[in-house]
């Protein structure tokens, strides 16, 4: 498995045989393309078909953000692993109402037991029930919404941060524009790991399929948020490695300075190349293939071979 790199500086990126090459101002960095797993770009970049080209052969996805830190939009390479019948199978899912709120109420459980796990005193017990309970899609995205609500509180009483209700587009405080941004990021890592393995990225289960969006990272990143990012969040403001002079405000919305994106970009990969022990397989995996590993574990779900069970994170691991 080859690194994530994060290109925060400005330039243009070019092949020269099997090197990406990022030519900025008096520098050139150099990065094999046999080391890329994939690449986060937000720098001012320019690129050629000849890069994407390069990028597609070897299957680099490509995450754009823009000037803000807001994730723009991705490089999907042409997909190699395909496979139609599981396709079918995931169709089939969607279709069936039974079989979709199975899998929309294991994603939103995942999500409200890792949630929990973090030293907030969050107790899920009365939403867990609330979700055994839920007949609809619908109820089960206004579940998750009311216990994130209770822990967006908990968090703000915590780190002494303003939070103000959750707002998004744009982010109105540096809480909100930290939650956006780690958000994001999380996002973008499940698409990476969905496209390594057999899965259609636009077949989900609690979020609508739509146009323009991979639907079901939105699933799985419900489950890796309270992992990935707000357990960062909470560590990074409480350390004292994240402070109000990291953040730049506009007239009607806020965000991370350069300065803080590369601490929170630091930090975040750390956090996927951190490894804790794997119950079912015994023995040390990255954050990252953990993440790879819940793809595997939902098509064993899809095809027929295993129920699916979100994975359970505890701070002990």
């Amino acid at each position: 498995m080859g690194r994530i790199y994060y290109i925060l500086s400005s330039g243009v990126l070019r092949r020269r045989e099997n090197t990406i090459v990022l030519e900025g101002e008096n520098r050139r960095k150099f990065i094999p393309v046999e080391n890329v797993e994939a690449l986060y770009v937000f720098g001012e970049v320019s690129v050629n078909t000849k890069l994407l080209n390069l990028l597609n052969r070897h299957g680099v996805v490509v995450h754009f953000f823009n000037y803000y830190g807001w994730y723009i939009g991705s490089f999907y390479p042409r997909e190699r692993n395909v496979s139609g019948f599981l396709a079918v199978k995931q169709v089939e899912h969607y279709l069936d109402p039974d079989k979709r709120l199975f899998l929309a109420k294991a994603f939103v459980r995942g999500a409200l037991k890792n949630l929990s796990a973090l030293p907030l005193n969050l107790d899920p017990k009365d939403y867990l029930q609330e979700i055994e309970a839920s007949r609809d899609v619908a109820t089960l995205m206004s579940v998750e919404a009311s216990f994130r609500k209770k822990f967006y509180k908990l968090l703000e009483d915590k780190i002494g941060w303003e939070f103000g209700g959750r707002s998004r587009r744009p982010p109105q405080n540096p809480l909100n524009a930290l939650i956006s941004f780690g958000n994001s990021l999380v996002y973008t890592t499940v698409l990476k790991e969905i496209y390594h393995t057999q899965l259609l990225p636009t077949v989900s289960y609690l979020h609508e399929p739509s146009d323009r969006r991979f639907s079901l990272s939105l699933d799985l990143a419900e489950i890796f948020k309270p992992i990935l990012s707000d357990r960062l969040i909470l560590r990074l403001i409480q350390n004292g490695q994240i402070g109000e002079e990291h953040f730049e405000e506009k007239l009607n919305f806020t965000y991370l300075n350069s300065k803080g994106r590369e601490i929170f970009l630091r930090e975040y990969d750390k956090l996927l190349r951190s490894t804790l022990r794997h119950r079912r397989l015994n023995r040390k995996v990255s954050l990252s293939r953990v993440i790879r590993l819940e793809c595997y574990k939902l098509i064993k779900h899809l095809i027929g071979e295993r129920h699916y069970k979100p994975f359970s994170f505890s701070l002990k691991e």
